[in-house]
């Protein structure tokens, strides 16, 4: 879960701006956590607590505006709609990483990932999306090995991922379709050498670099079985208190391991 969202801090600056290579440098003052990160906390809520992915979803966007919300997200949130909008965006695959470390058997996460997707994003694009990350975190948790998991991505779901990380690069643009962001940030997951580099990847890619990296992220801090603490100390200090609180009930929740990180206002963390 933190590895995706300081994924998605990273890759906060480098949004609309096509960037085409890994060097850069990982935070600087301009950083910060978007909807990505947003949404991210409120499924987790939503997995501690039972209560609805709506009203979660209403209430955490109405308390964090303007963090780049999609258009359509941003619309049915004004709105009081209760109801899908049939997306097919990248949204669902962004906040689904909780669903991942929250359940023992690959089938409740597909589950439980359609649950997450589905009161927006309707469309079969939107939840193979949530749900292909969703499955990815889960076999990374359980030590599945990089082939195991492209294997298994690609049996279910049948997404390509046969090509390279400098193919991509070579012709990738800014997309905010699930089709066209969960493949390529899975690749730069399963061509990285490390957390930080799976990030880099990702975001090298020249796309949406937040939700490209936070879904890396997400999957490559459940593989390499944590966030490298300088990262995760830079990614936990720019949430505020509340963000972190759910942060830190989760992991201790799903018992995911907490290293002693004593983030501003918090007691404890995980990375």
């Amino acid at each position: 879960m933190l590895g995706a969202i300081a994924g998605d801090i990273i890759g906060s600056v480098h949004e609309f701006l096509g960037t085409k290579t890994k060097d850069f440098p990982l935070f600087v003052p301009e950083s910060r956590f978007t909807d990505d990160t947003v949404l991210t906390v409120a499924v987790a809520e939503c997995l501690l607590t039972g209560c609805s992915y709506v009203d979660r979803f209403h209430e955490y966007t109405r308390a964090y505006p303007g963090r780049c919300y999609g258009v359509g997200f941003w619309h049915w949130v004004n709105s009081g709609s209760r109801v899908p909008y049939n997306s097919w965006g990248n949204g669902s695959a962004m906040r689904v990483s909780p669903v991942g470390f929250a359940f023992e058997a690959l089938e409740e996460v597909l589950e439980e990932a359609r649950a997450s997707a589905e009161v927006t994003h309707s469309h079969p694009e939107g939840i193979r999306g949530a749900q292909a990350t969703a499955a990815a975190v889960f076999l990374a948790r359980q030590g599945e090995s990089k082939q195991a998991i492209r294997t298994a991505i690609q049996k279910k779901f049948g997404y390509d991922l046969s090509r390279t990380a400098p193919q991509i690069r070579q012709t990738y643009k800014f997309n905010e379709s699930c089709q066209e962001t969960v493949p390529q940030a899975i690749t730069a997951f399963l061509a990285s050498e490390d957390y930080e580099d799976a990030v880099r990847l990702a975001i090298s890619f020249g796309g949406d670099a937040d939700t490209l990296a936070c879904i890396a992220g997400g999957i490559a801090g459940a593989f390499y079985a944590g966030v490298p603490a300088n990262i995760a100390r830079h990614a936990l200090h720019l949430l505020d208190e509340g963000l972190r609180k759910i942060v830190i009930q989760f992991c201790q929740s799903h018992k995911i391991e907490l290293h002693g990180l004593v983030p501003p206002a918090a007691d404890s963390t995980c990375i």
